[in-house]
């Protein structure tokens, strides 16, 4: 079964072009369209080393997939202010105030490399995470749901903002966000 690409409702957005978006969404679609084909060719391939690294391409182009889903759901609808609820009582137990919890994810986002700053949901410790991931893999947290990503490498900032200016770009990020595409998630 193959996957297909999904389609996304978003808006004009403050700091963030839809030039960018647009080009940005191509990277996504190549995702999808990279992961089905590693999926339809893999039993085709007789080599153990030429399956090794298809399987291994595979954990990268999926996680490439399924990060940039989450990444565009967050802008569709447009910016939605975080609201009293399960999120904002969580992200205050554990931060403190949802000002000092944007302030350390900030922190998260600015690891230096390529990747992705994620939250995410633990349902066993009915907590929230934190963490970076490498690339588009490397560091997932085993069974947690993603909530929040924000996009680190450098195609999703470098149409609008140079390197030296990601913090801007990640400000943009927080001033688009729809918290209750956030919140549902969890």
């Amino acid at each position: 079964m193959k996957y297909e690409a999904k389609t996304f409702d978003i808006p004009d957005l403050k700091g963030i072009s839809s030039l960018s978006i647009n080009e940005h969404l191509k990277l996504y679609q190549g995702y999808v369209k990279h992961v089905n084909h590693i999926r339809e060719e893999l039993d085709n391939v007789n080599d153990p080393y030429a399956k090794s690294e298809m399987m291994r391409r595979l954990g990268f182009e999926f996680g490439g997939m399924r990060n940039h889903e989450y990444y565009f759901a967050q802008f569709e609808g447009g910016a939605k202010a975080l609201q009293s609820g399960k999120l904002s009582e969580m992200l205050v137990k554990q931060w403190g105030s949802v000002e000092k919890f944007i302030e350390h994810f900030k922190s998260v986002a600015m690891t230096r490399g390529v990747g992705w700053a994620m939250l995410y949901f633990d349902r066993q410790a009915d907590q929230l995470v934190s963490a970076w991931v490498d690339e588009q893999h490397f560091g997932h947290l085993a069974d947690l749901d993603i909530i929040l990503g924000i996009d680190m490498w450098e195609h999703s900032y470098m149409l609008d903002y140079p390197p030296s200016e990601k913090t801007k770009y990640i400000e943009a990020m927080f001033e688009n966000l729809n918290w209750e595409v956030v919140e549902s998630r969890i």
